[in-house]
């Protein structure tokens, strides 16, 4: 089982790498500019970043046919490319947030149900969801905190589930770690 994290550019994108050996996934961190073909991996991270004009090939990503879950701007790109709206958040920087799970029966985030804490940025969300999608989680700042598309194996969750400031953050990790083995 190999879970690559592909790099963004955001603060956070080692420690994603770090929770997914600490589950026993191997992984390696890769350049959002590595092309799709290069790729040998049973899902991919979509890392969060500062901006969706640096993140690289991660559109092409979503073609290869394998797991995707998207954190923070990972979630923004794929919402991006597969036709769905990404805008300015109403609260913008880093805060603890409660999430209300609307789905409990998502494979990445309805183990969390009702409710989980965590450390989310909201200058920039996913305001309309792509076709196929599902929203599976809310809060009070952010109508879309996480969706999904099972259909396709792909996922998002705005906040940083990598963070120890996120109370079930390895569980999301877990999760994800379960679909791909499942796929």
């Amino acid at each position: 089982m190999r879970i690559d994290v592909v790099d963004n550019h955001g603060q956070f994108t080692h420690l994603e790498g770090r929770v997914l050996r600490d589950i026993g996934v191997e992984t390696e961190t890769i350049d959002n500019e590595t092309p799709p073909e290069e790729i040998d991996a049973d899902g991919l991270v979509l890392s969060g970043g500062p901006d969706m004009d640096r993140a690289g090939r991660c559109g092409e990503y979503l073609d290869l046919d394998v797991p995707v879950l998207g954190i923070c701007l990972g979630m923004q790109v794929i919402a991006d490319e597969l036709g769905g709206s990404v805008g300015n958040g109403e609260y913008g920087g880093y805060a603890d947030v409660t999430v209300e799970i609307v789905a409990e029966e998502d494979h990445l985030v309805g183990s969390l149900a009702p409710e989980t804490r965590v450390w989310a940025s909201h200058a920039d969300e996913v305001t309309e969801l792509p076709e196929g999608f599902e929203r599976t989680a809310r809060s009070d700042v952010c109508g879309i905190e996480a969706m999904s598309d099972p259909d396709r194996a792909l996922y998002g969750v705005q906040w940083h589930p990598e963070v120890a400031h996120t109370e079930a953050g390895e569980e999301v990790f877990e999760n994800f770690r379960s679909v791909c083995e499942t796929r």
